[in-house]
């Protein structure tokens, strides 16, 4: 092998192993191009100013001296981010490494030498095509006015505005709309384009030889029949002979049907899509969240868990195949997506990061085959998220334990172990009934110990639970060891250890806010 291939074979195999390359190619990918990425939003609207700001700035060009500062501005430093926005886009839009391997080992597997020619015309093909892309193309325009010296490319700052619609979802859902109607629109133009041209042809004949006449041209012909068959009619053309005013009937019934054939087109387009729309911009909304809990199957005891979740502040997102339950959902204000669990398309179209969005999954279907094969689909896609799962019955506990769900919860089994505890203890029953009521005051929480909270309460007396009517249920530790119940004065407090409290909600309040102030001393 040439020693140019060789050098270009082994590059292609370093870029693609190098996880920081793959990173930081990822890392801009998702800035410019994947919608659900948190941080998007932020490069939208910076590039919606610097668009905006060119804008601005040619405009007050046209009547005012041009400022250095401005227009160096304009012409540099908005041109250049614009022109490293063009090349960073082009970079991600393919993977270079992976075409220069495939031809490589395509090359290998038929026994021939490799031609690095053969792979860079590739490369160069595939880019080719994202430069054509209308898209790319009016980047490309945008970046013109770098060249400010030909004053003729300064006009290219109206391009910039096109870039908005890379930047505004709204704008493209309005063109996603139109496209799904692109058939029909095209049918109604060319209806009116002949319209135009037949009754600018006919006015023209009509006109052009009266004395008395304002259309003598056919250009002006043309923009008479264009104005007329909009509706606009602005009256500075006006037909003198009848045959002409006859035209001019013609052409004012047909504007009238062509602005009523579009209206409708575009009105039936809004129609059909509006359930995309909306579900396009809740998913985005489910994407802005920093952390929620994920409820797949909105069943009763899901009802139940979403509301005790969103007393104490949680963001919950359910997902469930059933239409009516999904809009139950969204009737108790909780964002619904119409999917199902146990699919991966759903999570997929849902665009969530399960490591650092999703704390939970909590499967509440009243089926456990539904539970497992959701328990399975989430498990493929995260070996770490927290699953949790409902168990109709007891024999399928393996299966869901096998399908990788962290805790499983029986509710048979669960009520029996309270009844058989509290047997003949009605006070009991009433304590716990008591604490379970949605109209209660009484609540139980986890606290997390910090490491702010280990250097001022060194153990379980110096917190002092006694002065806030509050009860110390136990303490779950950081290293995994068994829960403490009841846990004696003296019992060490460390970092990442959980506190399971009873109490009242105000005076809880009152506990977590004054563990994060100085030291108490009474």
């Amino acid at each position: 092998m040439k020693p140019f291939a060789r050098f270009m074979v082994k590059s292609a195999y370093v870029l693609n192993g190098s996880a920081s390359y793959k990173a930081v190619k990822k890392f801009f990918y998702n800035l410019m191009e994947n919608n659900s990425y948190r941080y998007k939003k932020y490069f939208d609207i910076v590039m919606v100013v610097l668009i905006l700001s060119s804008v601005i700035i040619l405009i007050r060009e046209v009547k005012y001296e041009s400022h250095d500062f401005l227009q160096f501005f304009n012409d540099y430093v908005i041109s250049i981010i614009f022109l490293i926005e063009y090349l960073l886009r082009m970079w991600v839009y393919n993977d270079n490494s992976k075409i220069i391997i495939d031809r490589y080992e395509h090359d290998e597997f038929l026994q021939r030498e490799f031609n690095p020619f053969k792979a860079l015309k590739a490369i160069a093909y595939v880019k080719f095509q994202y430069m054509s892309s209308p898209s790319a193309i009016i980047d490309l325009f945008a970046i013109m006015p770098f060249f400010h010296e030909l004053r003729l490319l300064r006009l290219f700052i109206l391009f910039r505005v096109f870039k908005l619609f890379r930047y505004t979802n709204s704008i493209r859902h309005l063109l996603s709309v139109l496209t799904h109607k692109k058939h029909e629109l095209l049918t109604l133009l060319m209806f009116a384009a002949i319209v135009v041209f037949v009754s600018g042809v006919l006015i023209y004949v009509m006109e052009a030889n009266h004395p008395n006449s304002q259309i003598n041209t056919l250009f002006e012909a043309f923009y008479w029949s264009l104005v007329t068959i909009s509706t606009v009619g602005f009256g500075d053309l006006v037909p003198k002979t009848e045959g002409g005013q006859v035209v001019a009937m013609f052409i004012i019934i047909s504007g009238i049907a062509v602005l009523s054939f579009s209206t409708s087109i575009i009105v039936s387009a809004f129609t059909e899509r509006m359930d995309d729309i909306v579900e396009n911009k809740l998913i985005e909304n489910i994407s802005a969240l920093k952390t929620f809990y994920l409820i797949c199957g909105y069943t009763k005891t899901a009802q139940q868990v979403a509301a005790k979740l969103r007393r104490h502040g949680k963001n919950i997102v359910v997902l469930d195949r059933d239409v009516e339950r999904v809009k139950l959902a969204t009737s108790h204000r909780l964002k619904a997506v119409i999917g199902d669990p146990g699919a991966l398309a759903s999570y997929a179209k849902l665009g969530i990061d399960f490591k650092e969005q999703v704390r939970a999954v909590l499967c509440l279907e009243y089926d456990d085959v539904s539970n497992v094969y959701a328990a399975l689909t989430l498990r493929s896609m995260d070996k770490e998220v927290m699953l949790l799962s409902l168990l109709i019955h007891q024999h399928n506990r393996k299966k869901l334990l096998l399908a990788g769900v962290n805790e499983v919860i029986y509710a048979q089994e669960l009520v029996g172990m309270v009844a058989k505890e509290f047997s003949g203890m009605p006070v009991a029953f009433e304590a716990i009934h008591a604490l379970r009521s949605e109209q209660s005051d009484v609540l139980t929480e986890e606290i997390v110990i910090d490491e702010y909270i280990c250097s001022q309460y060194h153990d379980v007396g110096d917190l002092d639970t006694e002065y806030y009517r509050i009860i110390l249920m136990g303490i779950s530790p950081v290293n995994g060891g068994a829960f403490l119940f009841n846990p004696d004065a003296h019992e060490r407090l460390h970092n990442g250890d959980i506190l399971l409290i009873i109490g009242s909600n105000v005076l809880i309040k009152e506990f977590k806010r004054d563990l994060h102030v100085k030291k108490r001393y009474r």
